[in-house]
């Protein structure tokens, strides 16, 4: 058995590095790590062409975090503190998710991933959250994580995936679910009653988080999400001929 194949969505940004400096398709590292980590093969997802293509390649999809949704996107005006707006990306990401549901592929959204599934699935969003009563600390400083706890609605798919019901975790967001799109419900808030996880109960594992799981200590939800992409029937298998290499799927 061949790992499962995890798709994860990419940035593409102006980046520096070695003795370069231009555009790049890139990943922070850490969801890397956990995906490996946690038994599954990470596959990078560029928003280029046409990505949700390939999910019939895929055992698992994970939609990472980014800058805010073009508010067209979900029927609102542009707030003054919305920014790093990238259409193409929003374009590909609302095509993945649909797709992906469409399939019953396991699915993870983080942060700007769960906002994109909530769209995706005719949601609105709070385009900042101390507008609406949420506490300066999920987004005290850039580039800078706050830590501080959820709490989670038991037996959900979150909650057995966490193993418990209040969950201290990393933040760094200025927006969150408003209205919540069909199917989804929400699984996690924290103390000012913002929206934290929202899940598809009625769905194969589809859930998304409003913190940042990759750069936490607990690989609890990758591993869940490997899980369930490995027991997906039809997860490809290599076959044993000797010099051949050969795909199966359902």
């Amino acid at each position: 058995m061949t790992p499962p194949v995890i798709g994860v969505t990419s940035y593409v940004e102006p980046a520096r590095f070695t003795v370069w400096e231009t555009t790049a398709t890139l990943l922070p590292h850490a969801y890397v790590e956990q995906i490996v980590q946690t038994g599954g093969q990470p596959v990078l997802l560029p928003p280029a062409g046409d990505p949700s293509s390939v999910l019939p390649r895929l055992d698992a999809l994970v939609l990472s975090g980014g800058g805010d949704l073009n508010p067209a996107s979900y029927g609102a005006a542009p707030h003054e503190r919305t920014g790093h707006v990238r259409d193409f990306r929003d374009e590909a990401e609302l095509a993945l998710v649909r797709g992906a549901l469409e399939l019953g592929l396991p699915f993870l959204g983080v942060c700007r991933g769960l906002q994109v599934l909530n769209v995706a699935l005719g949601g609105t969003l709070h385009q900042h959250v101390p507008d609406v009563g949420g506490d300066v600390r999920h987004s005290r400083s850039p580039g800078i994580y706050s830590r501080f706890p959820v709490k989670v609605a038991p037996g959900t798919r979150l909650a057995a995936a966490l193993g418990a019901e209040t969950v201290t975790v990393s933040h760094y967001h200025h927006q969150a679910i408003d209205r919540l799109g069909a199917g989804l419900t929400a699984t996690a808030w924290s103390d000012d009653g913002l929206v934290e996880a929202a899940e598809a109960g009625d769905r194969p594992f589809t859930l998304g988080v409003q913190w940042h799981p990759e750069v936490d200590a607990d690989p609890s939800l990758f591993r869940a999400l490997v899980a369930a992409a490995d027991g997906r029937p039809g997860q490809r298998q290599v076959k044993s001929r000797p010099g051949e290499f050969q795909v199966g799927g359902a």
